[in-house]
């Protein structure tokens, strides 16, 4: 699976939001899967886990257009609550299923060249990641909730539309619609 692995000192199950920070390509930002609440940690998972998560280059930009069963927005949540975390990505271990790990510095260098790219040219812009709490003081957009950019809005619209696609045609394969064209009744007298 796409996004899970563990930190490499100690084991703790992490899920990767972004797999680089602009102007620090060797840092990603984690979510340790620990400190969340049951319901947060399900809903996390399942996020992961969908066709959305696994087709993400970055977690983050489906979790900024989803939310958790409170209402709140995942990105803004898990940003201000001191979920996310900056970590060097020497420390972090992927592990897409039971039998694989590689260390995240590894697996970028290796996306970055299948792409063509650097690993520095993998960040994501620089507007899409909130600061993380150990970096900023709690402002007002803290109290006012996570606020987007343009770029994060157009992220969302994505995700949501495939989202709906997906959820449309798996609604359709269940339950074909019916159809819009009446049936002509035959009278005889």
């Amino acid at each position: 699976m796409k996004h899970v692995g563990k930190m490499k000192n100690n084991s703790a199950r992490v899920v990767v939001a972004y797999r680089t920070v602009p102007g620090e390509p060797l840092n990603c930002l984690i979510i340790g899967t620990q400190g969340l609440g049951d319901s947060y940690h399900d809903t996390l998972m399942n996020v992961v886990d969908s066709d959305s998560g696994q087709q993400a280059n970055d977690l983050a930009d489906v979790l900024a257009a989803r939310r958790f069963p409170d209402g709140s927005n995942m990105l803004g949540y898990l940003h201000s609550n001191g979920h996310l975390r900056k970590v060097s990505t020497n420390l972090v271990l992927m592990t897409p299923d039971t039998k694989t790990s590689i260390q995240l510095d590894q697996l970028n260098a290796i996306i970055a060249e299948q792409q063509g790219k650097t690993v520095e040219d993998l960040a994501v812009d620089n507007t899409t990641i909130p600061p993380t709490p150990t970096e900023s003081k709690k402002t007002e957009a803290q109290g006012k909730g996570f606020e987007m950019s343009p770029s994060e809005m157009r992220s969302r619209a994505d995700a949501l539309y495939k989202e709906a696609a997906r959820l449309r045609k798996e609604a359709d394969e269940q339950d074909p619609p019916k159809s819009k064209t009446k049936k002509a009744t035959a009278t005889t007298e």
